[in-house]
């Protein structure tokens, strides 16, 4: 596998600029564009992009605490390495040799590792790879891998899976439909999800998909209104667990239907059997009962 070394992070803006470019038919034959667009690749490229020596932005923490609803403290959030992974995902997912262009892909699923409490002073090295395309029953799928490391310390790990829709293969593996539903959990609480809320967290987050930044850019791809970043509803649903959590721990979640802005959701958790650590949860459709994400938190 080839290594690619960064000597900063990715800039978000020029990186959507050119996910945007990919959607526009005949872009790819343009002298400018048609190196440069994704979708040139058969597969995903053997490639690792790394970024080394990642300080903290301290105000971009607490402004990412404060819109996910976590509480202010010395360790980050168990989901806010991936916001810093999130420029190298986007840069590997923009590359020429990408099979498919980015803004199109859905977001099906979410496992990520917290081996220890990540402190904001500490100074991190980032790596993020693809997994080769596999089959899916809704057309094909691919993972992006991140992981964090403090010196030679692996400290957290991810695992982001896409689909491309298309022609599927019925018996394929779906990643996350084992999961717990929330439909069978019980309800604790009623979030209020406010119109501005996939730009508050896309400021914060660098994700500036436009399914998530206003209902008229989201209509262009097929959607009523603007959507909830489905990190966002981890992070959310992380944060109303907070007390509970465990320094180690793992935290997979499937994204099942979009949330629509403004909107009303019902979030559900309940213990699971056993002494170990073990908690399902989910995010429902107060009024149809259908999950919105399928969650398990667990340790050991």
């Amino acid at each position: 596998m080839a290594t690619r070394e960064l000597s900063g992070s990715p800039q978000m803006l020029p990186l959507f600029a050119r996910a945007g470019a990919a959607m526009i038919p005949g872009a790819s034959r343009l002298p400018l564009l048609g190196g440069l667009l994704s979708g040139g690749g058969h597969d995903v490229p053997d490639l690792t992009l790394r970024l080394n020596d990642v300080a903290i932005d301290g105000e971009r923490l607490t402004a990412y605490d404060r819109v996910c609803g976590f509480d202010l403290r010395d360790a980050v959030p168990p989901t806010f390495p991936h916001i810093l992974a999130f420029p190298l995902q986007l840069s590997l997912m923009t590359d020429a040799s990408f099979p498919f262009p980015a803004i199109g892909l859905v977001h099906i699923y979410n496992r990520i590792t917290q081996h220890r409490p990540i402190r904001r002073s500490e100074r991190l090295n980032l790596a993020v790879w693809a997994t080769p395309l596999e089959e899916h029953p809704s057309g094909r799928q691919f993972s992006l891998r991140s992981e964090v490391r403090v010196g030679e310390e692996l400290v957290w790990e991810e695992t982001s899976t896409n689909l491309k829709r298309g022609r599927g293969t019925e018996d394929a593996p779906a990643p996350g439909s084992e999961l717990p539903k929330a439909a069978e959990l019980p309800s604790t609480g009623t979030w209020s999800l406010p119109g501005d809320l996939g730009r508050r967290y896309g400021a914060v987050s660098g994700d500036l998909n436009p399914i998530h930044m206003h209902p008229l850019s989201a209509r262009v791809f097929g959607f009523k209104s603007a959507i909830a970043h489905g990190m966002w509803t981890k992070a959310r649903c992380l944060a109303a667990l907070e007390s509970r959590l465990p320094e180690a721990f793992t935290v997979e979640v499937a994204f099942k239907r979009p949330i629509f802005l403004p909107g009303k959701v019902e979030f559900c958790q309940q213990r699971g059997p056993g002494e170990a650590f073990n908690l399902r949860f989910g995010v429902r459709d107060p009024r149809e009962g259908r999950s919105h994400l399928d969650g398990l938190a667990f340790s050991g």
